[in-house]
């Protein structure tokens, strides 16, 4: 038993510490430990070594993290070539491929693996009920199974979220697009000014367009890419006409305008698509939880009077 535990536990404390490697940004984070490390030195006037501002930095960043991402590095090895793109494929519609890279959703996905078959079997040994070993493997390999997909399972369900997210805010996003293009403003600009308005999903790739555009990228070809990484039919068919009038000279204004139009009666068709879906995802949990609560409470006190009646012989 005590191995068991101390294997789980390892696990479990692996598993976190790769979570919080995962969840959070290590780029800007190195950059500021960095930073930090750099003013910290000036100040005190010594002489700055690298070896020195290695070790200052946290054990995580010196050990957990670069093991998480040989051991994902070894596993991308025999992956095949269409899985790995199809993972970073994923990530880049999630809008998490700057905190994770296919290499470390690999390592979690094991991770994942490892937690729930361990799981399975610590449940299996600390309970009164013998199993035979035969039985135990099987369902931590079912298991284990389960979680080997289960990130991908939460990547699925983060696209769909963004998506989502991006379809809701597009129509108001192109309306203020249209004011700022009718008020004077170029279209770079009028990115720039919903970027600046809004903190959501569509904000955030508008700057990183406006970013592209800064630095060189054709505009179109920055669009482009942001129909690419947002992955929304709506956006793609905005981007094509937005290609189309600067191609063919046909007024800004008035294309903004017909999209915007075009996709708020979008968005409240798909308003109405989930309003007539929502009865049928109402049955479940009726039929499972609700009727069943009912006829217990209406149909034990007339139970209790029949056992209690001359008719109790009969049932």
């Amino acid at each position: 038993m005590i191995p068991i535990i101390v294997v789980v536990a390892l696990i479990l404390l692996g598993a976190g510490a790769l979570i919080y490697i995962g969840l959070r940004n290590p780029q800007t984070y190195n950059e500021k430990i960095l930073q930090e490390r750099l003013d910290e030195l000036s100040r005190s006037g010594e002489q700055i070594d690298l070896e020195s501002i290695e070790l200052s930095q946290p054990f995580t960043e010196r050990v957990i993290y670069p093991i998480a991402r040989q051991f994902g590095e070894l596993a991308m090895k025999f992956t095949p070539q269409n899985a790995r793109l199809s993972i970073a494929k994923k990530l880049e519609l999630a809008g998490t491929s700057v905190r994770l890279d296919p290499t470390l959703f690999l390592t979690l996905q094991f991770v994942a693996m490892f937690i729930f078959g361990g799981l399975i079997v610590l449940v299996f040994s600390v309970g009164q009920t013998q199993w035979p070993l035969g039985r135990i493997i099987l369902a931590a390999l079912g298991f284990g199974l389960l979680g080997f997909y289960f990130p991908r399972l939460w990547l699925s369900s983060k696209i769909s979220k963004r998506q989502k997210d991006v379809r809701k805010a597009l129509p108001d996003a192109l309306d203020l697009l249209t004011i700022c293009v009718e008020a004077g403003l170029g279209f770079d600009a009028a990115l720039a000014k919903v970027s600046e308005k809004w903190e959501t999903e569509l904000s955030l790739a508008f700057a990183r367009v406006i970013r592209e555009i800064q630095l060189g990228k054709l505009r179109r070809d920055a669009l482009r890419d942001m129909s690419d990484r947002l992955g929304v039919p709506e956006m793609t068919s905005f981007v094509a006409a937005v290609v189309q009038s600067e191609q063919l000279g046909v007024s800004l204004a008035k294309v903004l305008r017909i999209q915007a139009d075009q996709m708020r009666i979008k968005r409240r068709q798909l308003a109405e698509e989930e309003a007539h879906k929502a009865p049928l995802k109402m049955l479940i949990p009726m039929a499972l939880l609700i009727f069943p609560s009912l006829m217990i409470v209406l149909l034990t006190p007339a139970g209790l009077r029949l056992m209690n009646s001359a008719l109790a012989g009969i049932f």
